[in-house]
């Protein structure tokens, strides 16, 4: 089992910047991706960024550009610096853990942070 703790939603002005943070703890493989979802009220949830425990990220095209995804290995942590916020980032983000084992792959989730962008 993983878990995960976020940090860092809130509430900001277009054109304004957050940071969202995600520790994991439990048990950590070697070899994982991180990343963060969102999910706006009526729509699906989505990828936002994600980065492989080698540093390969890969983000929506949406944010391409405005965000972007680190880690802290050594920490278990994920970060997400959102820059230049659009209304349209509205969203509860949530952090994911994945994990692969065979040919099969293991996901957890965070409780999921509230990012609101006000015109």
């Amino acid at each position: 089992q993983v878990q995960l703790v976020e940090s860092g939603g809130g509430l900001v002005q277009a054109g304004g910047s957050l940071r969202l943070s995600c520790v994991a703890s439990g048990s950590i493989r070697s070899i994982n991706t991180m990343g963060w979802y969102r999910q706006a009220p009526g729509k699906q949830r989505e990828l936002v960024a994600a980065i492989t425990s080698g540093s390969n990220t890969n983000y929506a095209g949406s944010v391409k550009g405005r965000f972007t995804i680190s880690r802290d290995s050594a920490k278990n942590t994920v970060y997400l610096q959102m820059n230049s916020l659009k209304v349209e980032d509205t969203a509860v983000y949530y952090c994911n853990y994945r994990s692969f084992v065979g040919v099969g792959r293991n996901d957890f989730w965070g409780q999921g942070t509230q990012v609101t962008v006000s015109s």
